[in-house]
């Protein structure tokens, strides 16, 4: 394994880290008598495997079900020194209920403290302001913080990369969890900004909204050759230095070992990348032209701009995809969580267009003309059966 600084916390931290979000039983707190021993032996073999490897970051959340309190039937067995454990609690505007939340995390994982406590979901600019006022959660994670019961202070975030800049401006936190991958590199100024403010910063779910590249479409296998489109995007994610770690959703322990073939080729990442991506962009262009490539989300609206609240960047973006790199799986995947994402994934799909007028809202782009039909086929492309967060399921 190799770590790297997270940032002005000083931890030395492993460039992969186990997310709990996946070997979990149930997304639902339920009592610990209905977890199936199987799924328990599972998870802790997933965790020693883990550890094992030198992945000693392990990563959860409140959100997360049952995820803590399966946890928690294994690390207070090992030795705390050698762990770095993260736990996430959403903001909540009464901060006695956000205190319960966070008790609650650290009761079912069995510890005295968590080394890092991520406020979950600072998605919009209501959320900092309503995390950063006086007497709001910051305030009061800085108090579990005099209490010993938490190391360092960070967040979590699916926002736009605005919000997220203007978070880490605060130089409030330690360490952002965010997106950023080969298929989405939108947040790099975010990166920038929180390598100035000196934080760690960790990649949320880089195989799975990296593109579910675990699951891989035949096209994109070969277009990532001689690497599997994982350890592409490893190699892509980690050969920049400002990014510190990975998250590794394991659901099962054999789940890391595709990873952990990334590591013996990080000292030669440009040579070895340096192809592969030439190639995903030439069939890009070969696919879409090459001046829709350069130009397509030039002058675009945000949804919240847009008749319907359709989210017109990320239904072409997601087509894009699609159409380059046969991503229709993943595509579906995203787009028909448009409408049910709420501020973690937000707008909707591209419904009714023959009753809106988009006119108006794309006078900026140089494709107004055309963008209203591809739009339409991508409905028709990726539209289907309605999608929920994990977490609300």
């Amino acid at each position: 394994m190799q770590y790297r600084r997270f940032g002005r916390t000083e931890l030395q931290m492993p460039v992969f880290s186990c997310g709990g979000m996946r070997y979990q039983y149930k997304w639902q707190d339920i009592p610990a008598k209905e977890i199936p021993q199987e799924n328990q032996d599972n998870l802790e073999a997933t965790i020693r495997r883990s550890l094992e490897v030198g992945i000693n970051h392990i990563e959860t959340a409140r959100g997360y079900g049952t995820s803590e309190m399966q946890l928690g039937k294994i690390l207070p067995k090992l030795p705390r020194e050698q762990l770095i454990v993260q736990t996430k609690v959403c903001p909540q505007k009464n901060v006695k209920q956000f205190r319960r939340e966070f008790d609650k995390s650290l009761a079912f994982l069995q510890l005295d403290y968590v080394d890092l406590l991520g406020i979950h979901g600072i998605n919009t600019y209501e959320i900092i302001d309503e995390c950063i006022r006086p007497g709001g959660c910051l305030d009061e994670a800085r108090k579990l913080q005099k209490q010993g019961k938490v190391r360092f202070i960070g967040f979590s975030t699916h926002g736009p990369t605005d919000v997220i800049i203007k978070t880490i401006e605060t130089d409030c936190f330690d360490y952002v969890n965010l997106h950023w991958y080969y298929i989405n590199q939108l947040n790099w100024p975010a990166i920038e900004a929180a390598n100035k403010h000196d934080m760690g910063v960790f990649i949320i779910s880089a195989s799975d909204k990296g593109g579910k590249l675990y699951d891989p479409p035949q096209k994109l296998i070969e277009l990532c050759q001689p690497l599997s489109p994982i350890m592409f995007n490893n190699l892509f994610c980690l050969s920049h230095s400002q990014v510190h770690t990975l998250s590794v959703g394991a659901s099962r322990p054999t789940d890391f070992d595709e990873h952990l073939k990334t590591l013996s080729l990080l000292d030669k990442a440009e040579e070895i990348l340096e192809p592969i991506i030439n190639r995903l962009e030439a069939e890009a262009i070969k696919v879409l032209g090459e001046n829709w490539v350069k130009t397509w989300n030039i002058g675009l609206p945000n949804h919240k701009q847009t008749p319907g609240n359709i989210n017109i960047p990320v239904i072409l973006w997601l087509r894009n995809l699609a159409l380059a790199y046969d991503m229709i799986e993943y595509g579906r995947m995203r787009y028909n969580l448009l409408g049910n994402g709420g501020h973690w994934f937000p707008g909707k799909q591209a419904e009714n267009l023959d009753k809106l007028d988009l006119k108006s809202c794309l006078v900026n782009s140089p494709h107004a003309d055309k963008i209203p039909d591809l739009l339409a086929d991508t409905h028709h492309l990726l539209g289907g059966q309605s999608v929920q967060r994990l977490s609300s399921s």
